[in-house]
């Protein structure tokens, strides 16, 4: 299992962005949250399988791909998830 935080950077707030990248985890096995940040960049935890991971980061990157400028990922492997499910985080980091 692994834990990915993506910090994206671009056009991202008030586009829809949280809205739908909760829709898009609601196809994959990932559990995490998605928030403003308060620098106008969107971040993103996500914890799940290597693949799972893939598969939903390349189609956020895809359906997203017209506001993001810039995305910084770190990744750590995990023992076992922190959350139970995939939300958006009203609090602003």
């Amino acid at each position: 299992m692994e834990r990915r935080t993506v910090v994206f950077s671009g056009h991202v707030q008030g586009v829809g962005f949280r809205f739908t990248t909760n829709r898009i985890a609601a196809g994959f096995q990932v559990t995490g949250y998605v928030r403003n940040l308060s620098n106008g960049t969107v971040e993103l935890v996500a914890e799940g399988q290597i693949e799972e991971l893939d598969a939903f980061l390349a189609e956020v990157n895809h359906r997203m791909e017209g506001f993001v400028r810039d995305t910084k990922v770190d990744s750590t492997n995990i023992e076992s998830p922190r959350f139970k499910e995939f939300t958006i985080s009203t609090q602003i980091g």
